[in-house]
């Protein structure tokens, strides 16, 4: 047994998160360095925590999340709505509940509750030749309920984070063609409506930020134009551990959350950005691969939803910090601070290994 739990055990991918682990430690210390901040311990105790959560998801089926996949989501959707009431309001938004010993924020929690639900409905809905809108509109009632919850908090890059998490798995159990161009067709109609009537203030200004930047260079577009000036600065090689000046004259806001790549981009450049991204590129391969040897449509929904997670946040808080997408609250898998995140992705990573690990029990 232990054997073949050696022999199967997906020991590359486990490698890779270890990897991003140490590496968004050292960067978390330069970010917090001449604030004084003890974050980086925090972070430390947080991914212990996540570890052992991993561990033991290792050692369970993953067939039996199938189970609880629809008890665990009402239960995510209670906490978003208790969230909107006895939820301490930081910054103007409602996001966390406070356990007294930790902040956690239910919004995390829902990456993981759409992918489970979804799951389980796809893999009990057996659909030969592709969904049409009409028969997506279970899942659509199921994805629009906890993100109307988690818009009202204020979270737009959450919701969206957990849309385009759903829509991956749209995609993966087929959509008719013309299912698709209607959808498609839809949501560009429903852009503008969305800019004027959903969106509050602070979220058009960083629209509009994000067409122009330089509009309010020392108010909204501050943000954006202070991680470009970091990014650039790094050119090729880096100016080195603790010595960017944007971060270590902190010039650079928010740099422990989410403009945490910022901050690694100054001090190690373009050669260090790109091997970071290679190593975040193949988390994302190994996640496919997994989906792609999984025993059951089950597992290979929930390895595409958990793969979709980690492509997402780093797509759009890379996007984000480098200008190429407006800015949101989207955190960097394991780079980033905070508790909730960093033990929600292993949490991921834990389903995953499950996954790997029972491809071949039957």
């Amino acid at each position: 047994m232990r054997r073949r739990f050696l022999s199967d055990f997906h020991f590359s991918l486990l490698a890779v998160v270890v990897f991003l682990c140490i590496v968004g430690i050292f960067n978390l210390y330069s970010a917090t360095y001449q604030t004084g901040g003890r974050q980086y311990l925090a972070q430390m105790y947080w991914m212990f925590g996540g570890f052992s959560f991993m561990t033991i998801l290792v050692f369970l089926d993953y067939r039996i999340f199938e189970r609880f996949s629809y008890p665990f989501y009402f239960i995510v959707l209670v906490l978003l709505a208790a969230v909107l009431v006895v939820g301490p309001k930081i910054y103007g938004a409602r996001r966390w509940l406070d356990l007294g010993f930790f902040r956690f924020q239910p919004s995390e929690l829902m990456k993981i509750g759409i992918v489970l639900v979804l799951a389980k409905y796809f893999h009990d809905d057996h659909v030969a030749v592709g969904y049409s809108l009409r028969r997506l509109m279970i899942p659509f009632l199921i994805l629009g309920a906890p993100v109307l919850l988690i818009l009202a908090e204020p979270d737009l890059g959450t919701a969206l984070l957990v849309c385009f998490v759903a829509f991956s798995l749209f995609m993966f159990v087929k959509m008719k063609w013309q299912s698709l161009f209607i959808l498609f067709m839809v949501a560009v109609l429903m852009v503008p409506l969305a800019y004027k009537f959903v969106l509050k203030d602070y979220q058009r200004d960083r629209v509009r930020t994000f067409l122009d930047p330089s509009r309010d260079p020392r108010g909204k577009g501050y943000h954006a134009l202070q991680s470009i000036v970091a990014v650039g600065s790094g050119k090729l090689r880096g100016k080195g551990h603790l010595k960017g000046s944007q971060t270590q004259l902190a010039f650079l806001p928010e740099q422990h959350t989410d403009f945490i790549f910022s901050v690694f981009a100054e001090e190690h450049g373009f050669v260090g950005v790109l091997i970071l991204m290679i190593v975040y590129a193949m988390l994302i391969l190994m996640g496919l691969d997994i989906a792609r040897h999984a025993r059951d449509k089950f597992g290979a929904l929930l390895a595409i939803g958990m793969t979709s997670i980690f492509f997402w946040q780093s797509f759009v808080n890379i996007g984000m910090v480098t200008g190429i997408l407006p800015v949101v609250g989207i955190t960097l898998p394991f780079f980033s601070y905070g508790g909730s995140s960093i033990i929600i992705s292993f949490v991921g990573i834990g389903l995953l290994l499950s996954i790997h690990l029972r491809r071949f029990m039957f």
